[in-house]
């Protein structure tokens, strides 16, 4: 059954450590809480952490959907014990609402960035969730939803294009299926792809129109701020029809990054690739002689939107980076103790004179 899964020779070197401790292979396909559902070798069980795993594990490191587990299975009762996380190839990760970082998904191929082509419909948020789509090691997708409710789609399309640099952009929509042929053809059976968005967007909808069935439940979004609100409230694995696999999550109303600064370099790449055509080196992209990026923000040929989504993206990485980095918070301390002291010379000046 695991095979279906996407389990996989590799996997298979890697287990065999824990094969010889009686444990078997088994990938989660359902996460609620501290409940999972595995499919095991010999089926889907219903699954616990252990008690040592528990307590040990650190922040991030507890089983998500889409992971691979080393599990001790109990075939007559279909339950198990997880006692052992495998290592991930890839993970969607953000800043938990309580501090620390969240793994979303686990071991995904291909993360479907959806948004709805409704009012809600927000580039800066799409290049925030392509930062983190890079940041994770899948290769990001966008999906542009609710097709049939929107008047001019291919514009919104082409608005969308133009912050996903080089990356593939999908019109749907789960009521007259526009779009879904090109959309499952986008992974190949046995990959993961992972649905990411807001609430409302039409996730479950399309977990429904790509599996010919309906396996989850949908809900309208309000017509007064054309916001979603939350349907899903676990994430599920499912496997569709010709073997592709398909992880729904729940909607995320915010999606803070966490060591991201890599995906946003990639988000912004062309940004990036200004800085390199500046005069100077150091240049601030302020007033500076020679600034290509204060340039083509005079021209047009940068958006100011953009410009001021890139600003706030490295802030808040470097931000994190920073708080995480003992060595690069002592450096900040010093400067900022540095600026403090030049700050009390120069008012003890004016004061003096």
């Amino acid at each position: 059954m695991i095979t279906v899964y996407g389990w996989s020779d590799a996997l298979q070197q890697q287990f065999q450590t824990y094969a010889a401790r009686g444990l078997v292979p088994a990938r989660v396909i359902v996460q609620q809480r501290g409940l999972y559902v595995l499919a095991a070798p010999t089926g889907e069980v219903n699954a616990l952490l252990s008690g040592r795993f528990a307590h040990a594990a650190e922040a991030g490191a507890y089983p998500v959907a889409g992971d691979w587990v080393a599990a001790a299975v109990r075939t007559a009762e279909a339950s198990a014990t997880i006692h052992h996380l495998l290592p991930r190839r890839s993970a969607f990760v953000r800043k938990a609402i309580g501090g620390g970082a969240q793994v979303v998904a686990a071991n995904v191929d291909v993360a479907f960035l959806v948004a709805s082509l409704n009012a809600d419909l927000n580039p800066r948020r799409i290049e925030r969730y392509l930062a983190t789509a890079w940041e994770s090691g899948a290769s990001p997708v966008v999906v542009l939803t609710k097709a049939d409710l929107c008047d001019d789609p291919e514009a919104h399309k082409a608005s969308v294009e133009a912050v996903a640099l080089g990356v593939p952009v999908h019109v749907v929509s789960a009521v007259t299926g526009q779009g879904l042929a090109d959309l499952s053809a986008s992974f190949a059976p046995g990959q993961t792809a992972a649905l990411l968005g807001s609430s409302g967007v039409g996730k479950s909808s399309l977990v429904n129109a790509l599996a010919g069935a309906t396996l989850m439940a949908t809900q309208a979004i309000r017509e007064q701020d054309a916001r979603g609100r939350h349907t899903t409230t676990h994430r599920e694995l499912v496997l569709l029809p010709g073997g592709r696999l398909l992880l729904d999550t729940p909607g995320m109303r915010e999606l803070g990054l966490w060591d991201a600064q890599a995906g946003v370099a990639t988000t912004f790449a062309d940004i990036e690739a200004l800085f390199m055509e500046c005069r100077f080196r150091d240049c601030a992209h302020g007033a500076e002689p020679g600034c290509a990026v204060r340039a083509a923000l005079m021209d047009g040929a940068l958006d100011a939107g953009r410009w001021r989504s890139y600003a706030k993206l490295q802030r808040e990485a470097a931000r994190l980076a920073r708080r995480d980095n003992p060595h690069q918070r002592s450096e900040l301390r010093k400067i900022w103790v540095q600026r403090a002291k030049h700050h009390r010379v120069q008012k003890k000046r004016r004061m003096e004179e």
